[in-house]
Parts: structure tokens; C-alpha cells; sequence
């Protein structure tokens, strides 16, 4: 694992773009509650980028509940009133550096109960697909690996603040991309075996 600064290639920087671009334009263009979002390939012509970024962008705000996709008719915006108190949020924890320091903290955290709730309670078939995608090159930085640790217990309020936490430390223009991924693997493995005390020392080596 190679943790990197400003790394403008960063899949997660790339990511939190596709989204802040989504968003401006739901502003620029003037939606509201219940309009219809552009075609993921109108977006990608659009915004000039590939469908897939689109599709992370558009499943990153579906998850945060600012849009729903609802089967046959599209992608619609939902009221986001409410979740103007998480912009305002996010700008005072980030003049605050004390707090800042607190956000990878938290963060680590939300991973290692992630990983706890999966081994006392989850189909262990669905943790070996990672591995599969693992070993085709589908991570390119930890935060994609972690993204779907997280998902996989299927708490979407865990999964939202963990989002969260992610977007404040991409802020702090740390980037750790994937080069490795035998220690990851030893992970997975680790927790297919139920062995919650073996998980979390290979958790805590990916960190160190």
C-alpha cells in the first residue's frame, strides 16, 4: 500500500468530483423534488466522463438518499432540504484541527465494526466476491476496497456516516492507492474464517 498527497489520478478524488458535479448541476439546472435526472449517458456526455464514474457518482448520492432509482422509469431527486445541515457540518469540522485529526480516527473505527458485524452475521459467500475482485484489479485505492466492507452489512445510516468520514479526509488530500494486495487478501480470508481477532491484526497491519 503507497499512501500518496494530491494524487490527482486518485479513484476517490475522482469519485467526490463525478458527485460535486451531479450536484451542481441538479443546482444549475434548477431540478426539485421529484424531477427526473438525466440518462447516465446524457450525464457522461455532460460532464465529459466515463459511465462508470457516473454510476459511482449517482450510487454514492442514492446511498446519502439525495436521489432514488426507481426500476424502468430513471433516476429521481428526493428532498434534500434536510441534508443541508451535513454541508454546514462538514465546513466546521473542517476549520476545526483538532477535529480533523479525530475523522481518519473515526473512520478506522467504522471499518473495524464493519468487519465484526460481517463475521457474526453474514453469509461469508458474498466476502469471497471481494476477493475475486481483488485479484482482477477492480480497487485502485483502499477507500474502494473499504467502501464495499462497509456496504456488505447492509446498514445504510453506518454506511452513510462512513461516506461521510471519507469525503471530509479526501479533503485532507490523502490518498492510499492499492499496489499490494496480498495483505488485503489475508483480510478477506481472515474474516471468511470467523476469526475476528486474525481480521482485525490484518486491518490494523493495512493502517500501519
Amino acid at each position: 500500500m503507497i499512501c500518496s498527497v494530491n494524487k490527482k489520478t486518485s479513484n476517490s478524488k475522482a469519485y467526490l468530483e463525478i458527485v460535486n458535479q451531479i450536484r451542481q448541476m441538479i443546482k444549475d439546472d434548477g431540478l426539485v423534488q421529484g424531477d427526473k435526472l438525466p440518462s447516465e449517458r446524457e450525464l457522461s456526455e455532460r460532464l465529459k466522463v466515463g459511465r462508470s464514474s457516473v454510476r459511482e457518482g449517482l450510487r454514492a448520492l442514492e446511498l446519502l438518499g439525495l436521489i432514488e432509482t426507481r426500476r424502468g422509469e430513471g433516476t429521481f431527486l428526493r428532498d434534500f432540504t434536510e441534508h443541508h445541515l451535513v454541508e454546514l457540518l462538514s465546513t466546521f469540522i473542517l476549520q476545526d484541527d483538532k477535529v480533523k485529526k479525530d475523522v481518519p480516527i473515526i473512520k478506522t473505527l467504522i471499518e473495524k465494526d464493519a468487519i465484526r458485524l460481517i463475521i457474526d452475521h453474514l453469509d461469508i459467500d458474498s466476502v469471497l466476491s471481494l476477493k475475486i475482485k481483488l485479484e482482477q484489479g477492480d480497487f485502485l485505492v483502499e477507500d474502494d476496497f473499504f467502501f464495499e466492507i462497509v456496504r456488505l452489512p447492509n446498514i445504510r445510516l453506518l454506511l452513510k456516516i462512513w461516506l461521510l468520514l471519507k469525503e471530509y479526509a479526501s479533503q485532507l488530500n490523502v490518498s492510499c492507492e492499492i499496489k499490494d494486495i496480498h495483505s488485503y487478501i489475508d483480510l478477506i480470508n481472515a474474516i471468511v474464517a470467523k476469526d475476528l481477532e486474525l481480521s482485525l491484526h490484518y486491518y490494523n497491519k493495512l493502517k500501519n
